[in-house]
């Protein structure tokens, strides 16, 4: 259903990533609101909860009060300024999230009219892997994926060969 062509290859590699470690009998609180992963999600059998639109920077509050088992997070700590304090929010054991990775050959991304759409990291792996050793988490699998763009020149062709994002699987240390 999801192609691995372009533009889906994210969205079929990162749905393949979770059903690998998640059941669909688990509750999954998706980091953000409602967007195109969490319905590719529902439909293939998850049951999703998100977030409502509030500055997680500030408020996590949204993370204490529902009941989930898997927290994912897709492209979305690169938005915000301190994952740090989300991830010491998170009620469960068991993680997946996935993040652009910060390109040699390219700018942070910063959008010119929104200001919410814009990245402040844009993580190494290994920084990634730091921040959620920090935070009592062990990371279990982790892969990276190009994700080519249909352009032409030097970048576009540099995309198809490295990596852009990094996804893991992570279960919390007890």
């Amino acid at each position: 259903m999801y192609e691995k062509t372009f533009p889906n290859k994210r969205f079929a590699h990162t749905l393949a990533f979770l059903q690998k470690h998640i059941s669909t009998q688990e509750t999954i609180m998706d980091l953000g609101v409602p967007n195109p992963f969490s319905k590719i999600m529902e439909e293939n059998g998850f049951k999703v909860l998100n977030t409502t639109g509030e500055d997680l920077d500030t408020n996590q509050q949204a993370l204490d009060i529902q009941k989930y088992t898997v927290f994912t997070a897709f492209e979305i700590f690169e938005h915000l300024l301190n994952p740090y304090t989300v991830l010491e929010h998170v009620q469960c054991d068991k993680l997946v999230l996935s993040i652009p990775l910060r390109l040699w050959f390219s700018p942070a991304y910063r959008s010119k009219t929104d200001p919410w759409d814009r990245h402040y990291h844009e993580f190494e792996d290994w920084q990634l892997d730091w921040l959620l050793e920090k935070t009592g988490w062990k990371i279990i699998d982790r892969q990276k994926f190009t994700h080519p763009v249909k352009k032409f020149g030097f970048r576009p062709l540099l995309r198809y060969f490295t990596p852009r994002y990094y996804i893991v699987y992570a279960e919390k240390i007890k």
